[in-house]
């Protein structure tokens, strides 16, 4: 039996609204974690908390990059 496979089209047509979506998730993980920041006394927990937070706003950063260059993408 043949393999007839095929990989599927790239549909880039929703990036920028999954994008949009993802930032605006992690802009929410941010304040849920500052939140738990008041409840917690371990200095561990706090640090880690703080650098996940750290991350979460480089990547959003990157997700307003990669929002830029769809809009750059879809208006040419």
């Amino acid at each position: 039996m043949p393999y007839n496979n095929q990989p599927k089209p790239d549909d880039r047509s929703d990036n920028a609204e999954k994008l949009q979506s993802m930032l605006q998730n992690t802009e929410e993980n941010i304040r849920a974690a500052e939140e738990s920041l008041k409840f917690t006394d371990s200095e561990t927990q706090r640090q880690q908390i703080e650098e996940k937070n750290e991350r979460r706003k480089e990547s959003i950063e990157s997700f307003r990059s990669e929002i830029k260059d769809e809009a750059n993408n879809t208006q040419g």
